[in-house]
């Protein structure tokens, strides 16, 4: 399941969350549904990536990455086939239960979602094959779950009663959405800088094969930055004066990951992944943690309105 990958999916729910937050609209039941569905579908793709890699021909014994089950024999092609197929009815299901806050037009939504999960490694034209694995991440784990979680928390795009004071909400989400999946890109970057020489051998072109890995390490810096930035900027109404210290905090704490990427290669990048993933999961808990702790000033903000 690749569970040191999972706080990606994770971290967009609750991004989607921390803006529901800021516009006094959070729901604890939409809000775990949401989640379960993101967790469900992210485990989904990777057993989809797992399977079709491997029918494909394209994964080793003994690659750098994390061990693959179907790849090394711990689990028959079979067995990973129906887990899939079963997981992705039920996280269907799931889904399905959003419609009551959502609307009959979360179905297209559902839809796409499940496409995506399996045209990520699946298909004539697998995405994570042709370098755009990338902007699929920035889509379906950024924009997508922070954007979608907090609609149906909110109820609409605008934010409510709120708006007057932080503007509306699609804004704050948007930028904050871009924001998740920028760090959560991170993730996937460092996996590819990892599986470069193994992904060239099999002709799979990620974009640290098309552009080299060091060209998306440089990348990686940028989109940490932007990613911290962009998740601040979008709130950053909603903090209090010294909510940016948390961000700065974090900005360090990437200091000593981006050091690692750039010294260690093959297996040893796969804690720069752990830690990339747990850096995300952390400006998101942190920024939850910043607009409850100002949440009185945000009904003081209402009143005066």
């Amino acid at each position: 399941m690749r569970l040191r990958t999972l706080p990606v999916s994770a971290a967009g729910v609750l991004a989607g969350c921390a803006v529901a937050l800021c516009y006094n609209n959070f729901q604890w039941l939409p809000a775990i549904i949401c989640l379960v569905f993101a967790l469900l579908a992210q485990i989904v793709s990777n057993f989809a990536n797992e399977y079709f890699d491997f029918k494909k021909g394209l994964d080793r014994k003994g690659r750098q990455g994390f061990r693959r089950g179907v790849t090394e024999g711990d689990i028959k092609p079979e067995s990973m086939k129906r887990a899939m197929i079963v997981l992705m009815a039920i996280d269907c299901l799931i889904g399905c239960s959003l419609i009551y806050w959502g609307g009959l037009w979360m179905i297209p939504v559902g839809i796409i979602i499940a496409i995506a999960a399996f045209a990520y490694s699946a298909g004539p034209w697998p995405l994570s094959h042709h370098g755009l694995g990338d902007e699929a991440v920035i889509v379906f784990y950024g924009i997508v779950p922070v954007m979608f979680t907090a609609y149906l928390q909110c109820g609409d795009w605008t934010g409510g009663s709120m708006a007057g004071a932080l503007g509306e909400m699609w804004k704050m989400a948007l930028l904050v959405s871009i924001g998740v999946g920028l760090l959560g890109d991170n993730v996937l970057i460092v996996n590819n800088v990892r599986d470069a020489r193994d992904d060239a051998y099999v002709g799979k072109r990620t974009k640290a094969v098309i552009f080299s890995a060091k060209t998306m390490k440089i990348v990686y810096i940028v989109f940490a930055y932007c990613g911290l930035g962009l998740i601040w900027y979008g709130v950053h109404e909603a903090l209090n004066s010294w909510g940016w210290a948390g961000f700065v905090a974090i900005g360090i704490w990437f200091v000593p990951v981006i050091i690692a990427l750039f010294r260690f290669s093959d297996h040893r990048l796969n804690k720069v992944l752990r830690f990339t993933a747990i850096l995300l999961l952390s400006t998101v808990v942190w920024t939850i943690i910043d607009i409850l702790i100002n949440f009185d000033s945000l009904h003081s903000m209402l009143a005066r309105l």
